[in-house]
């Protein structure tokens, strides 16, 4: 069943397995947050996607099924 919180409104499966390649979690990542309006989260997104919140993304994607949604601007 696909969430909004979710990678492009797909699956958790599907997202999950986005979420871990590190590629495509970054890439992902940044495209959502443009796609919402988010345009300092997706730069954030893109330069910082390799460490901490890739890892925070991963997570919080096993443990609560989301993705990570820190900045709403």
């Amino acid at each position: 069943m696909a969430s909004k919180s979710d990678y492009f409104g797909l699956g958790y499966v599907v997202s999950l397995i986005l979420a871990i390649i590190p590629v495509t979690a970054w890439l992902c990542g940044a495209v959502t947050r443009f796609q919402e309006g988010k345009i300092l989260a997706g730069l954030i997104r893109l330069l910082f996607g390799f460490t901490i919140v890739w890892i925070a993304d991963l997570i919080l994607m096993i443990f609560s099924k989301h993705i990570l949604r820190l900045i709403n601007i």
